[in-house]
């Protein structure tokens, strides 16, 4: 619990959309560091891991939990991704790709409503446009503390908050998961 001189910071985290955008970007986010950067740097109490739920990742929400992450937990569907055009006797057929599905938004936005009486101030880790009501209530309220993207990416909706956004890949030195078994020649 945050003292009474310091504010208490909740950070709302879209895991689906960081994890992503620092993959596409060549990096992987290592879990622990983030969540004691989250710590050290803004004062978070409480960070809250919105995640769909697939029952092969067991150990990884586990793993969460016991980095200090509320992990939230989002039923997942199985939806058909058109994946790229294939010839086929001269014709050009779609190809499908199963996809898992979980979309987190409308969790991550009635938390982040449901425990505003007990946050003076919200993070927002998302780069998705989807969330721009969310983030602009906020900071209408005085609310907002920053909104993190993972990449320069991030949805040109979020244009007008610039100056409270933080982007996670210029702390890749900071942040990025090293692999320490890998052994290099």
């Amino acid at each position: 619990m945050a003292n009474k001189n310091q504010a208490n910071v909740y950070a709302f985290i879209d895991s689906q959309n960081l994890n992503l955008g620092t993959q596409r970007m060549g990096w992987k986010l290592d879990w622990r560091r983030f969540r004691q950067y989250l710590h050290d740097k803004y004062g978070v109490t409480k960070a809250y891991m919105f995640i769909g739920y697939m029952s092969e990742n067991e150990s990884l929400y586990e793993y969460m939990h016991e980095l200090g992450y509320l992990v939230v937990l989002k039923p997942t569907i199985d939806v058909m991704n058109p994946e790229g055009r294939e010839e086929q006797n001269g014709h050009h057929e779609e190809r499908e790709k199963p996809m898992v599905k979980g979309n987190v938004d409308a969790e991550l936005v009635l938390y982040a409503m449901k425990e505003q009486p007990n946050y003076d101030k919200a993070i927002i880790v998302s780069g998705d446009g989807d969330f721009y009501s969310l983030i602009e209530y906020l900071d209408e309220a005085g609310r907002l503390d920053c909104v993190m993207a993972p990449n320069w990416q991030y949805s040109s909706l979020l244009k007008p908050f610039e100056d409270k956004i933080v982007r996670l890949d210029k702390l890749r030195r900071k942040l990025a998961y090293h692999d320490k078994k890998r052994v290099v020649k």
